[in-house]
């Protein structure tokens, strides 16, 4: 009966110790070698798409993400059905939001991300991995990978829940599903291609070469915009009739609708009040460099917008050849972005 039970235990020891030599790993190992792979790296390039789940269909993104030590991003959402893309830009100079096909900047100071994680960084990953003491922790199989469900860690608090695939030999990751209170997906990334140590130019980051260097052979109009730097053809959007947001908070209701003056150019003005009043502003997009002392980058899901203001708060974005100022004392964030997120897919009226 000795025998036996010293058998066993000689099995179990032989066990552990394969299983920490390159054998089953535990979260806890895992969760290290990604920390690790997040202090240690120099940048990483990443491809892949974007799913959003939130409107009546679900709508898809293409994504590139740049990094490089110790703060250099570049971001770029897709939107491949318009031939449409946005660039969010970290430098020395600060952070932008540039729309590229209409030589368009926004300019404002902010320690974006290091508050405000995006689904699609690694350091965001890696720090919902490490912050939920409460995570869960399987091996996939079929798909080679490590996978965490962890709390979702974003400003947004219908994201309760996320899913990260991690692949096993250097913890890149694959896809990542993030769920709402009630395990409906709301947000998807899949990853097409991850690479650690990428190399970049030193002026891939640059504000200047971002803006000027994007293909604009589906532009058909043509106006003489100074770009800080020489004369450039630039095309201006048409904009016309108004695309009300498909969402109001309870206890709200539309006052009117103006067309207004900014400077020279029209506008549309919808004005709502009750229990949060707010302005929203309609016009179309003008060549120019906004800059503003600080603000906050919103990412809206199909575009990326910047909060400035203090006693009086603005939410700028652009989308779909119309440039939006929501503007509120009262309307907290998550209510200026439900209503931002409303205006995708309306139709102009």
């Amino acid at each position: 009966m000795r025998k036996i039970a010293a058998a066993v235990v000689l099995i179990v020891a032989i066990t552990g110790t394969l299983a920490g030599c390159g054998g089953t790993r535990s979260a806890e190992d895992v969760t290290n070698g990604v920390l690790k792979q997040a202090e240690e790296m120099t940048s990483y390039l990443a491809e892949g798409s974007m799913v959003l789940h939130t409107g009546q269909e679900p709508q898809t993104y293409g994504l590139e993400v740049w990094y490089q030590t110790p703060h250099y991003y570049r971001i770029a959402l897709i939107n491949q059905k318009k031939d449409i893309t946005q660039i969010v830009l970290r430098n020395d100079d600060g952070v932008f939001v540039l729309t590229p096909h209409l030589k368009k900047s926004f300019r404002f100071q902010s320690d974006w991300p290091n508050k405000q994680g995006q689904v699609y960084l690694y350091q965001t990953l890696a720090d919902s991995i490490q912050q939920d003491p409460e995570k869960q922790f399987v091996v996939d199989k079929e798909s080679n990978a490590y996978v965490f469900d962890v709390k979702a860690n974003y400003p947004n608090s219908s994201l309760a829940r996320q899913k990260i695939w991690l692949d096993q030999k250097n913890y890149a990751p694959h896809h990542v599903e993030i769920s709402d209170d009630q395990g409906q997906a709301v947000v998807e990334v899949h990853f097409e291609r991850f690479e650690f140590n990428a190399s970049f130019d030193s002026a891939d980051f640059e504000m200047q070469k971002n803006l000027t260097s994007w293909d604009i052979r589906s532009m058909t109009v043509s106006a003489d915009v100074d770009d800080g730097s020489a004369i450039v053809e630039e095309v201006m959007p048409t904009f016309a009739g108004v695309i009300e947001p498909a969402y109001i908070p309870a206890g709200v209701e539309l006052l009117d609708r103006q067309e207004v003056k900014l400077g020279d150019e029209s506008a549309i003005r919808l004005r709502y009040q009750g229990d949060y009043n707010y302005m929203l502003l309609e016009s179309a997009p003008q060549a120019q460099s906004v800059m503003a002392g600080t603000g906050e980058l919103v990412d809206l899901g199909f575009t990326i917008g910047v909060l400035v203001g203090d006693n009086v708060r603005t939410l700028h974005w652009t989308y779909d050849g119309v440039e939006y100022r929501l503007s509120s004392e009262d309307l907290p964030q998550e209510e200026m972005e439900r209503v931002a997120q409303s205006v995708q897919g309306q139709s102009a009226k």
